[in-house]
């Protein structure tokens, strides 16, 4: 059965845009991928959403949003978008279970985190291990945390750091920095701030918590020791989801999908929200906004 809006992505965007859609009474379907609820299902403790003063679980506040959507009418299908057609007045959604039809449709796919690869990487993720400073450098106060990457990401996620940590170490596996001069020259003037070059990580290793305790790290000569840090921030970028739309939308050179005038994409009735559109902030509370904004364009258009 044909909806007038298709959503694809189920994080804050795709969720917050669902709410607003079905309850102006607009039948949607969302396609929820394979990880329903986005990245925010990896975190243990949100503490910067507005309205929870206590903060609350990441897995909660997205089946909250989630039961909120399908409150207004919201059709829910599991699985990924694995073909679209955007070229017609009908865009068409192929899923694993079969095809949305719609006349408008909402891209909020988002940004996955890069990771380094390493199985302890995984095992320790949200007990030390984050790739969000903005979200999770409150919990670090007076610790000792460590930084990978060599890009202005990184830069950033250390500067931040040392507004709460005790003391930052970024690690980078060569001796020169991909990082902007400007942000090496203001990083190079904090005392909190210290530099690990020609090393890489092989393994990160937990205490008797079953938390971070430290990571073995390699340098250019192959020796291997054991560094003492409370939690490990990964900074090596971004990727957008994006892939599924090549050829349909315009995307810049990183992926993420251009948009203009709030929302809208190059194609007409196809819009675009959350971090999929946003490489530089990536947090839940704007991505939301953004699928608010996305939802009052598709209306206006449908209108």
């Amino acid at each position: 059965m044909m909806k007038r809006l298709t959503i694809i992505g189920s994080g804050p965007a795709g969720l917050t845009a669902a709410i607003y859609a079905a309850r102006e009474g607009i039948a949607t379907t969302l396609v929820e991928g394979m990880k329903p609820g986005g990245q925010l299902t990896e975190t243990t403790e949100v503490e910067n959403f507005p309205g929870f003063p206590e903060g609350i679980k990441g897995p909660a506040l997205m089946m909250a949003m989630r039961s909120q959507a399908e409150r207004f009418g919201t059709e829910f299908v599991f699985g990924d978008a694995d073909e679209v057609d955007f070229s017609g007045a009908v865009k068409k959604v192929v899923h694993m279970s079969g095809t949305a039809e719609s006349e408008a449709v909402i891209i909020a796919t988002g940004a996955t985190p890069n990771w380094l690869g390493l199985p302890s990487e995984k095992a320790f993720l949200g007990r030390g291990v984050s790739a969000c400073a903005t979200c999770d450098a409150p919990f670090f106060r007076r610790k000792k945390v460590a930084v990978i990457g060599g890009g202005d990401a990184a830069f950033t996620e250390a500067e931040h750091l040392a507004r709460f940590a005790d003391s930052v170490t970024i690690i980078h596996r060569r001796k020169e920095f991909r990082a902007s001069k400007i942000l090496v020259d203001r990083i190079d003037r904090n005392h909190k701030i210290d530099f690990m070059l020609d090393t890489v990580i092989a393994e990160i290793v937990g205490n008797e918590a079953g938390t971070v305790g430290g990571v073995r790290v390699r340098d250019a000569r192959g020796m291997e020791e054991v560094k003492p840090f409370d939690g490990v921030f990964i900074a090596i970028g971004h990727s957008p989801a994006t892939a599924v739309f090549k050829g349909q939308i315009e995307m810049d050179d990183k992926g993420y999908i251009i948009v203009s005038d709030g929302t809208k994409t190059s194609m007409e009735g196809v819009f675009a929200a959350g971090d999929v559109i946003d490489p530089k902030y990536k947090q839940a509370v704007i991505a939301a906004g953004m699928g608010a904004m996305a939802a009052l364009d598709a209306e206006r258009f449908l209108a």
